[in-house]
């Protein structure tokens, strides 16, 4: 969702506020139509760049297999 909130929206998200969108979007297709999310997004991904857009980080957990190939552009730290 970090990568996704970044590539539709522009928003620089921690991974921490990008569950809490993960949360607020199943919430919303629970309670259907008509009805109000609210979600605080509490700070931005800039304190955890150095692993969330870092290719060699990702890999080295096993992560970076995960990102969609439309998505992995924003793993560009080395």
């Amino acid at each position: 969702m970090v990568y996704r909130m970044l590539d539709k929206e522009g928003i620089y998200l921690s991974a921490s506020s990008a569950l809490n969108v993960v949360a607020a979007v199943k919430m919303a297709e629970q309670m259907g139509k008509r009805k109000r999310i609210v979600t605080m997004l509490c700070n931005s991904a800039s304190k955890y760049q150095s692993r969330l857009f870092s290719k060699s980080w990702l890999e080295s957990k096993n992560l970076y297999s995960s990102i969609p190939e439309r998505l992995k552009k924003y793993a560009i730290l080395a």
